[in-house]
């Protein structure tokens, strides 16, 4: 499993803008094959900051994506402001629960 992780910084007056696409972007991404999980969730501290959380089946889940996101991710970045984009990957290879 694939984990992307990572900081959007954005236009704190586009707030309500943003949360639409947002939404729709998630709804696309969650429903892409090999998607496990996609959320963008706005920092309740640091304003003006998105928190990316994706989880992906492997590489080849995550490359698609990046090929179907591509075409989109200019006009979502017009929309939301982006500043700056911090994203790392890590590589999993096992999961355990904590309790």
């Amino acid at each position: 499993m694939l984990v992307i992780t990572g900081n959007i910084s954005v236009d704190p007056s586009k707030r309500d803008e943003i949360t639409t696409a947002a939404i729709e972007m998630m709804k696309a991404t969650r429903a892409e094959p090999g998607c496990i999980d996609y959320a963008l969730t706005w920092d309740l501290v640091e304003e003006g900051v998105i928190r990316v959380i994706e989880q992906w089946e492997d590489q080849a889940a995550l490359d698609a994506h990046f090929a179907f996101i591509a075409s989109q991710m200019d006009i979502f970045a017009r929309t939301m402001g982006v500043t700056k984009m911090e994203l790392k990957k890590f590589e999993i290879s096992s999961i355990s629960p904590i309790r």
